[in-house]
């Protein structure tokens, strides 16, 4: 056992050894880093075509290997702050009748109050 040990600290202190261990380290961190650009890019895109990249990759690996929620987070985080005017934006009123828009009340000097929720 002791011998097998001996063997294994001598093959690990090679010079040629180490040099092969950091730059394959220093390789994986390359790419990984270059994964996750890839992903912050894709992520900074209309929400159509981040979701037909998505549904090329396998199963969880972009959850597994990659901080997923920290970029998605910093991707869609928007410009937008306290005080600034809302976006305008269209939304179809429940009744599916027609469309109603922000800007058409905000023109009127009506206040408006948007909620986000569910009520179920």
């Amino acid at each position: 056992m002791t011998a097998n040990l001996t063997a294994l600290k001598q093959f690990a202190t090679r010079p040629a050894v180490r040099k092969s261990v950091i730059t394959t380290l220093i390789v994986l961190a390359v790419l990984w880093l270059a994964g996750c650009g890839v992903l912050y890019r894709i992520m900074l895109r209309p929400p159509e075509a981040f979701a037909g990249f998505m549904a090329k990759l396998p199963g969880p690996v972009p959850f597994l290997l990659f901080p997923f929620e920290t970029l998605w987070t910093r991707a869609r985080s928007g410009t937008l702050h306290p005080g600034d005017p809302a976006p305008d934006f269209s939304l179809t009123r429940l009744d599916k009748t027609a469309q109603v828009q922000l800007s058409a009340f905000t023109a009127q000097q009506r206040p408006v109050v948007l909620i986000f929720g569910s009520y179920t």
